[in-house]
């Protein structure tokens, strides 16, 4: 099945690794790399690190308004959503087949 994993914090990490088990994962979104610690260095989210790790694309749009087409691109036939931290928009929980989960 063809997913579009959503997800941000290491809490999202062991879900998205089991599905790319059974699944195709065409995409990964998370929330942009943040500034954090004392220097204020940018670090990317867990999610993001773990999708880099496995050659996962990796998107972070400032809006889910914004990249429906380029989700729709995708044709997945599933979207699965682990604390991504925005509220997705009626039009992308309506996109794929099966729906979000």
């Amino acid at each position: 099945m063809r997913l579009v994993f959503m997800g941000t914090p290491g809490f999202a990490v062991p879900s998205l690794e089991r599905l790319m088990i059974e699944h195709q994962v065409v995409a990964v979104y998370t929330r942009r790399d943040k500034p954090t610690g004392r220097g204020l260095s940018t670090v990317p989210s867990p999610v993001k690190k773990a999708a880099l790790d496995h050659g996962l694309p990796v998107m972070h749009p400032d809006s889910l308004k914004a990249a429906e087409a380029q989700v729709a691109d995708l044709h997945p036939d599933a979207i699965v959503v682990a604390a991504y931290g925005q509220i997705l928009p009626q039009v992308i929980l309506t996109l794929p087949e099966y729906g979000c989960i």
